[in-house]
């Protein structure tokens, strides 16, 4: 990774439309090295994947729900179970593995309330937890998936 890698990432990142040309054009290269770069950041798995940013509200998904799992059971066999299971329920948009007080985190999105308690019942029916927390949002103040990208921390981890 190197200054220019950082820029195409930061530029990638804001907008993934950009054509080759005007990107190539904002980081100064021409427009085959710079496609090659991106080629290259794509073998390495540094970009996972282009995709389009969809505003839930506009689709009807307005509830953000953060849910905090404790589970008793720790074997690797129970978690496979589970990360199965919660990884193929389309409203969980995000599944974390925790350390401290919660054992798991998801991000839910769904349309409403009723909703999200069919998706609680679900969750709970399905495989044993000692404790399930339900946070709602109430504002989306920020969000994004743009990392900050600074180019020295980058290089040295490269």
């Amino acid at each position: 990774m190197d200054a220019i890698d950082t820029k195409i990432l930061t530029l990638l990142q804001e907008d993934t439309s950009i054509s080759i040309a005007e990107l190539a054009q904002k980081v100064g290269l021409s427009q085959t090295p710079c496609w090659k770069r991106i080629q290259r950041l794509e073998a390495k798995g540094v970009i996972e994947k282009r995709v389009a940013l969809v505003n839930p509200e506009k689709i009807g998904l307005g509830l953000t729900v953060f849910v905090s799992i404790e589970t008793s059971d720790h074997s690797g066999l129970w978690l496979e179970r589970f990360a199965e299971f919660v990884s193929a329920m389309p409203e969980v948009m995000e599944f974390y593995r925790m350390a401290g007080d919660v054992d798991y985190m998801l991000r839910v999105v769904v349309a409403d309330m009723a909703a999200y308690d069919r998706f609680y019942k679900r969750l709970i029916e399905a495989i044993p937890l000692r404790n399930v927390t339900s946070r709602f949002a109430m504002q989306r103040v920020k969000s994004t998936t743009a990392y900050a990208l600074p180019a020295a921390e980058l290089r040295a981890t490269a």
